[in-house]
């Protein structure tokens, strides 16, 4: 322990020696830094025994610097003997530094910033040549940066305050102001007492008579100008300490020798005097003149008022019927803006033009720059029209904002999907909404086999009669090129016919030829008004090649055009799959084909009907044998057809019929059970006209329609 003091002794006398001797470090050659790091040899590696390094950190007269250590690590020792960071100004040791911050021993400056009594400082690191901790002590870091020094905050002097009135500090120096009414001496530093004219444009500030709370000087016209920014007010609250001379009397003290006068813009001048301070008053102007007047005689002691501004005031906006004005508050000022909104179902309306937002501000000049829009209910336009139907108003009108509609159909040939009776609202969003979500607009659809009129004798069994107008509107008079035949309406665009009026020898007719009439049981009444086909579909199973084959005798024909129903137009009913063909059932057949007229065939001009009974198969097959051996030339019979009549025969369809509808009645609706097909002559005893028996071909038709 003797040998390691000895080689700290002998360290000391050496660093004195080098003190005498060696070259100081300087900082740097350039101009005056301002700011920058310091830090001991090999930081932050453990610092070097027998170091020595010094910084010479040297700012701008009116500065201080502050040195601040992010670490300090120096071997500890009782008034830092060996190793040491050492701080001095003009030679003169103001700290020595040494251990860290958890040692017992040494001096550490902490973490809270050091500054210069000057604009200088020199630093001195130094290590001895024992370090036992070596491995451990790794030296400091630390920053410095010029800081300003606040002379008007240094004690006074021998000679008084730096400034009489008021001491501006300045970067790196200060400069001497006076309070108004006063102005500033040639020495820079003290205040004489005036009075100038002068503008004040600072949002707030304090003003006082020259000299107050003294004396007021004879012979004062002093002019204040308080200016702001427009949209901005002048609030001034005088002092409790007011005095200005007057003549007091019943009315109140009269301003005849000295006074205040407040002047604003575009209204007369207030004169002030007496010993009451007038307190607070709001101009609500951004710009007020103050004049002072004393005479040459008299006593005033004058005024104080300190002034501030605030944002000018608009008047409140009012209401809006059926809308709300947000934010709501008491009062509105400058650049306050405001919001309109609609309640539910109304919309904004600016001018009879809708609009879609509305906000206003509060001007500058105390005005909003929009007025208030209003709020006019919504509509939501005229509900959606319904095909083959119509729309009824249950509530509201106009199509306005929770008006209710309910649809109908052109009742009696078209009815409800699912005979519902939906409604529609007119909703916030204008949109008509049903109360079944699931509806978004019903569908008229057409009302099958129920004509307007009744034939009145269908229960009794006679020959062809004129069919009566609105009787079978289903019924179609159909011609391909100079040929007639018949048809029948199932839907708006669909009619069915028997196959082989449009298909002869493997051939299908063109839909340029085919024409068709409907809504009427005259010839010459209807022929002026065709329909015409978009498409014809004749059945694939249909073999036209040879005359004695007539099954899948059923063919489609698409309408280019949509049919409207009435009483003279509408559709039969398809039959239901499990519709049943009972013999002896009445059915009706109808058409223009040809008539009997005194022996003679002709073809009608007018629609005609004939009620006949359903024949039993075997029967009508039978009755087909024996024709043949009578050598008639006789179709083959399928499962796919069936036959209607009555064995003295007299009554049955006839050429021009074919393709013509074969209806049964269940529940007062009619039903399409065959197509006019084939017969062996006309009404021939002994024989019976053969139908195409539709519920066959259900399937198809449906698809056909569905894919088409």
């Amino acid at each position: 322990m003797s040998v390691f003091r000895t080689a700290r002794t002998s360290f000391i006398l050496w660093f004195l020696l080098y003190v005498l001797v060696c070259e100081c470090l300087p900082l740097s050659d350039s101009d005056t830094v301002m700011h920058g790091e310091l830090h001991s040899p090999q930081y932050p590696e453990p610092y070097p025994p027998n170091a020595l390094e010094q910084w010479d950190l040297t700012v701008p007269e009116g500065f201080q610097i502050r040195l601040t250590f992010t670490h300090l690590d120096i071997e500890a020792s009782d008034g830092c003997y060996y190793d040491s960071l050492t701080v001095l100004h003009n030679g003169k040791l103001l700290w020595k530094f040494c251990g860290n911050e958890n040692s017992g021993d040494g001096n550490h400056p902490g973490h809270q910033p050091i500054l210069s009594p000057g604009n200088s400082l020199t630093l001195i690191f130094q290590s001895d040549d024992s370090n036992p901790e070596r491995h451990q002590n790794v030296g400091f870091f630390a920053h410095f940066q010029a800081i300003d020094v606040d002379e008007c905050s240094a004690p006074e002097t021998g000679n008084g305050p730096l400034c009489s009135q008021i001491c501006l500090n300045t970067l790196g120096s200060y400069l001497c102001a006076c309070h108004h009414g006063y102005e500033l001496r040639s020495d820079k530093s003290t205040c004489v007492l005036t009075c100038g004219d002068g503008i004040f444009d600072e949002p707030e500030g304090h003003l006082s008579s020259p000299g107050y709370p003294n004396l007021s000087p004879y012979s004062l016209s002093c002019q204040y100008v308080i200016s702001v920014k427009n949209g901005f007010t002048v609030s001034l609250n005088f002092s409790d300490i007011f005095h200005i001379e007057s003549v007091d009397s019943e009315n109140g003290p009269h301003c005849l020798h000295h006074w205040l006068q407040v002047t604003l813009p575009n209204k007369e001048p207030v004169k002030l005097c007496g010993k009451k301070s007038p307190g607070l008053i709001d101009t609500n102007s951004s710009s007020v003149t103050l004049e002072y007047h004393t005479d040459n005689e008299g006593m005033s002691k004058g005024w104080s008022l300190d002034y501030s501004t605030g944002r000018m005031k608009c008047p409140m906006p009012g209401s809006v019927t059926r809308g709300r004005v947000t934010p709501s508050m008491t009062e509105y000022f400058y650049r306050d803006h405001i919001y309109v909104r609609c309640d539910q179902g109304y919309k904004l309306m600016m001018n009879t033009q809708e609009i879609k937002t509305f906000s206003t501000v509060c001007q500058s000049n105390g005005q909003w720059h929009l007025p208030l829009p209003e709020c006019h209910i919504i509509d939501c336009g005229d509900p959606e029209p319904l095909l083959n139907g119509g729309v009824t108003f249950l509530s509201g009108s106009q199509n306005q904002y929770l008006s209710l509609v309910q649809y109908h159909c052109n009742e009696p040939f078209y009815s409800l999907e699912g005979d519902q009776n939906v409604t529609f609202t007119c909703e916030a969003d204008r949109q008509w909404r049903s109360n079944d979500l699931a509806v978004t607009k019903p569908t008229c659809l057409p009302v099958c086999g129920q004509p307007t009129q009744e034939i009145r004798d269908f229960l009794r069994i006679f020959g062809g009669k004129d069919a009566p107008q609105n009787t079978i509107p289903w019924q179609v008079l159909l011609t391909v090129g100079s040929g007639r035949g018949g048809g029948i309406i199932i839907a708006d665009k669909w009619i069915m016919t028997a196959a082989h009026v449009l298909a002869h020898k493997g051939q299908q007719v063109s839909k340029d030829l085919v024409k068709m009439y409907v809504g009427g049981t005259e010839v010459g009444a209807m022929i002026n008004s065709p329909l015409y086909a978009e498409s014809v579909h004749v059945h694939p199973g249909y073999d036209s090649v040879d005359d004695l084959s007539y099954n899948n005798d059923i063919a489609l024909i698409k309408l280019g055009n949509p049919l409207t129903f009435r009483a003279a137009v509408m559709p039969v009913c398809l039959p239901a799959k499990d519709s049943s063909y009972t013999t002896g059932k009445i059915g009706l057949v109808s058409g223009f084909g040809l008539v009997n007229d005194n022996g003679s065939r002709i073809l009608t001009n007018r629609m005609k009907y004939v009620q006949l009974p359903l024949v039993d198969r075997k029967k009508c097959n039978d009755s087909f044998n024996l024709l043949k051996e009578r050598k008639h030339k006789v179709p083959h019979l399928t499962n796919n057809m069936f036959c209607a009549g009555t064995p003295e025969g007299g009554k049955d369809a006839c050429q021009g019929d074919s393709g013509s509808p074969f209806t049964l009645t269940e529940n007062k609706q009619f039903w399409v059970a065959g197509i006019v097909s084939w017969g062996v002559d006309c009404g021939l005893a002994g024989a019976y006209g053969v139908y195409t028996k539709v519920v066959e071909y259900l399937d198809w038709i449906n698809r056909t329609m569905q894919e088409n």
